[in-house]
């Protein structure tokens, strides 16, 4: 569009299309100036320290500044914009330190500091000013100021409400719903922006709630903006709770802010708040079926640069006052624009297809800041739509998908911050059937499953001996729950099978329903047989989360919301015999996972657990082997155990034992043990649980060591894991940034260097060297508390590089290969392999090709020898 196509400032309202942008007619950019303000206090002392700060600067510089008074701070950030048609426009934004409540309580001294601020920015060289909030405001939306500096002027008002409307239309269009059957609401009418967003939703055929502060006036009035033939489509109200019961869809637009509580607004609703201060301070609850979208602002798309191009330019949720200001000023529009309280409709239209021609546009959505998904508006669709029987449904009307419903669900009422964790990473999928090591979509997207449930699914997804033993035993009538009232059958075959094939022959078995619960079971018995309090575990462990398994668990991060937790516990390292035996004495029982899986795949050292089990016999405490992770073949044998020879006192096992179809967990222990904690009439229901035991988890548990047995699954897991990791030692060898890859059957941890130690502090030495003035010695003026908080965050920031050095080959091998992994609980940095045990050899070869894939896309945290030149 040439400059000549923009309507000319002064022309009135109307409801003509804009002309076409000409794209072939160049624009000779101008200098642009921009006054804002901050929005809350926050951002005024953000404001104040940058001012603060700069003001230091230039004193260790030696910088002589301009004589006079101040009264706005300059953001470096925006200094220049440069579009996708090539246009480049230079500039400079600055801050008043006031918020739009302070403006806006002294409104005549406010519009002679705006009128000095904008008259510097015209003396700098600016031939465009635009006005941000509460700065057009008490200038009479860019009027007054104009008059006083004599220059071009724009309230940016014109591209805020164009894109208020176009973010109301996008939600709209999402929903599927029709314009002249939905009522939108609209906060803040006859405001300037009220009013034309009001014009132009009545132009796109929706009937409005207008909500004003009518205060005497009568109702004709204040319908005078509008056109008559308008009047009729349109309520007048006092607040938003006298809105139409059925209205659904706000714009809030006020200039007092606060108006809107989203706790009381109907299920469904979505409110684009374009209010400075806002009208909606607060976010909805997580559950809450209400959505708020930051209105009137608008994203650069990635061909926009703003600033030189050497930091990632800041082109995303920029205020329509200021990308209006922007984009003006790359046409060369050197003449006032948007002012004045009625806004022509024609302007809005033409500066939304200006805004677009250079790259900005108000999709995608954001909520305080967060960018919303289209999902996250679809999850509202049921409040919009009118019931209606399946049949009914057009394919336009269709009900959502499983995905789209599971994560709806997932995120409003099972765990909305790991919903968006899932999110943030590229987790956040939706899978719906399962075969043996491979997982699908809705969509028939196929996944290689290394985490098997974190050791759930020896047998892999499904396995069709299990699964048809448990359809058997449902379709004979077999009775589940009996165990409180008569012998049930199938439990008492898994007991003996168990202690047939556990290590040491233990001879009594308690069941439950999860690995904690097995471990709860464990410590109880071992408190109540020896008569002794005192647990012992070692560091880096991980038992459960139950309280009691918290308790002896070695990780003070899972620990510590929950404390105090069990009195007399005591933690030793993994591995040190010493440690150990200086604790034993009097001690009821220590407990150890023969390898640490959550602590990162963790070996001990030779000999260490036969030693140990030695220990706990002399001293009298229990030797309790937690195996819920490694038992049931995972390690190479049926257990762990078998690896050093060891017959511990007590034996916990679960996750794999129904091969990942029933929860079922199960405590085993010495006749002995068992008879002198619970063997008498009085003791003998101390410890019980209402699902433990139940016949048909131990269905599937009898099938799975069926299984396990007759496909020599560990004996594969040992070929195969070790095939896995001599082959990724192989690929990774040059790779400075895989420290480790260890492991035993198909248990496996991949250690990732991670250090990133010294990156913060090189960073800010690069910066007080490299920068005018001694700024050495304005850090060495700083405090000590601020100097060691400043040293511990650097350090914080420097370990999180590392954490996410490992989540980056997690994303990457799910997004680009397709083949699930995680990190390990306690470590971090460890990635988890644990397929499960049906995983062939080809499969296997797949995951080492992949790997190595991803290792190539970061070769740049290898080693030198790793370096390959670049193929064709």
């Amino acid at each position: 569009m040439s400059r000549s196509a923009i309507p000319p400032a002064q022309s009135t309202a109307d409801t003509s299309a804009p002309s076409a942008p000409e794209a072939d007619l160049p624009a000779t950019p101008v200098p642009f100036g921009f006054l804002a303000h901050p929005v809350s206090s926050g951002h005024r002392n953000q404001v104040r320290a940058l001012d603060l700060f700069g003001r230091i600067l230039d004193e260790h510089r030696g910088t002589e500044r301009a004589p006079g008074v101040r009264h706005s701070v300059p953001m470096p950030l925006i200094t220049s914009v440069t579009s996708p048609t090539g246009a480049r426009c230079t500039g400079e934004v600055r801050y008043l330190p006031y918020t739009a409540e302070q403006l806006l309580r002294r409104p005549n001294t406010a519009r002679a500091m705006v009128a000095a601020e904008a008259a510097r920015l015209r003396d700098a060289g600016a031939r465009l000013i635009g006005l941000g909030g509460a700065t057009s405001i008490v200038g009479d939306r860019g009027v007054w100021t104009e008059r006083q500096v004599g220059t071009a002027v724009t309230s940016g008002n014109s591209l805020t409400v164009y894109a208020a409307q176009q973010e109301l239309l996008h939600v709209v269009r999402l929903l599927e719903l029709t314009p002249e059957s939905t009522r939108v609401a609209v906060v803040g009418y006859p405001g300037s922006i009220g009013l034309a967003v009001a014009k132009l939703l009545l132009a796109d055929g929706f009937p409005l709630d207008l909500v004003c502060r009518r205060g005497r006036r009568a109702p004709s009035a204040l319908l005078t903006h509008l056109a008559a033939e308008d009047h009729d489509r349109v309520r007048l109200v006092d607040e938003v709770a006298q809105c139409s019961p059925e209205t659904r869809l706000f714009v809030t637009a006020s200039s007092a802010g606060g108006l809107v509580d989203p706790d009381r607004l109907p299920p469904g609703s979505v409110v684009v708040d374009v209010a400075l201060p806002r009208d909606v301070t607060a976010a909805p609850r997580d559950s809450s079926d209400v959505l708020v979208i930051d209105g009137g602002l608008v994203s650069g798309s990635a061909d926009v640069v703003i600033g030189d191009g050497a930091l990632p330019s800041p082109t995303q949720q920029l205020n329509g006052c200021l990308a209006e200001t922007l984009v003006l000023a790359l046409e060369g529009h050197a003449r006032s624009f948007s002012l004045g309280r009625e806004l022509a409709l024609d302007r809005v239209r033409t500066i939304g297809a200006l805004a677009a021609r250079h790259g900005f546009t108000p999709v995608p959505l954001a909520s305080f800041g967060r960018p919303v998904a289209d999902e996250e508006v679809l999850r509202l669709a049921r409040h919009h739509r009118p019931a209606r029987t399946t049949a009914a449904h057009t394919p336009a009307e269709r009900a959502p998908g499983v995905t789209e419903m599971t994560k709806r669900r997932f995120r409003e009422r099972i765990n909305p911050p790991m919903a968006r964790l899932f999110e943030a990473h590229g987790l956040d999928r939706v899978f719906t059937t399962g075969r043996g090591c491979t997982l699908t979509t809705e969509d028939g997207t196929d996944y290689l499953d290394f985490v098997a449930g974190y050791g759930c699914l020896n047998l892999g997804h499904n396995h069709p001996v299990v699964t048809e033993r448990l359809r058997s035993f449902l379709d004979r009538g077999s009775p589940t729950f009996v165990q409180y009232v008569s012998m049930p059958e199938q439990a008492a075959e898994l007991a003996e099978r168990l202690s047939e094939l556990a290590p040491g022959r233990p001879e009594r078995v308690f069941f439950s329903n999860s690995g904690t619960e097995a471990v709860e079971a464990a410590l109880k018995v071992a408190r109540a047989a020896t008569g002794r309090t005192r647990l012992v575990y070692a560091d880096n462990s991980y038992h459960g989360k139950t309280l009691g398994a918290l308790s002896v668990t070695g990780r003070a991060a899972h620990r510590e919301p929950f404390g105090p937790l069990l009195p007399d516990t005591a933690a030793v390292p993994y591995g040190d015999l010493d440690a150990l035996a200086a604790v034993l004495d009097g001690a009821a029982a220590f407990i150890v996972e023969p390898v640490q899986g959550e602590g990162g795949v963790v070996l001990p050292p030779a000999g260490y657990l036969r030693a140990a089990r030695e220990l706990c016999r002399r001293a009298g405490a229990a030797f309790v082997l937690d195996e819920i992770q490694t038992g049931l073949g995972r390690t190479g044998a049926l257990f762990a155990a078998e690896h050093d020879g060891l017959d511990p006192d007590v034996l916990c096992v679960a996750k794999s034992l129904s091969g990942g179809l029933v929860p079922i967990a199960a405590t085993l222990c010495r006749a002995d043990l068992w008879d002198a904690a619970y063997g008498s009439t009085n003791r003998s229901m101390l410890h019980s649980s209402t699902f433990g035991g139940g016949n048909f988890a131990a269905v599937a548990g009898l099938a799975t060591l069926d299984v396990l047995t007759a496909e020599g699954l560990p004996e594969h897991a040992l070929k195969v894991g070790e095939h896995l990791r001599g082959s990724l030692r192989t690929v990774c060898e040059s790779y400075g940034f895989v420290k480790d890859i260890r492991g035993i059957g198909l248990m496996t941890a991949i250690e990732f260097d991670g250090d990133f130690s010294g990156a913060v502090s090189s960073v800010t030495d690069e910066l007080l060297t490299r920068l005018p003035g001694d700024l050495r010695a304005l850090a060495d003026w700083l405090p000590d508390d601020l100097r060691t908080a400043l040293s511990r965050a650097g350090d914080a920031m420097e370990s999180t590089l590392g954490d996410l050095m490992c989540l980056r080959f997690v994303a990457s091998l799910a997004r680009d290969h397709r083949i699930l992994t995680f990190v390990t609980a306690n470590r971090t940095r460890v990635m988890r392999i644990q397929p499960p045990l049906v995983l062939t050899f080809a499969e296997a070869d797949r995951f080492v090709a992949d790997f190595e894939a991803v290792c190539r896309e970061l070769a740049l945290h290898a080693d030198l020898d790793a370096w390959r030149p670049p193929q064709d």
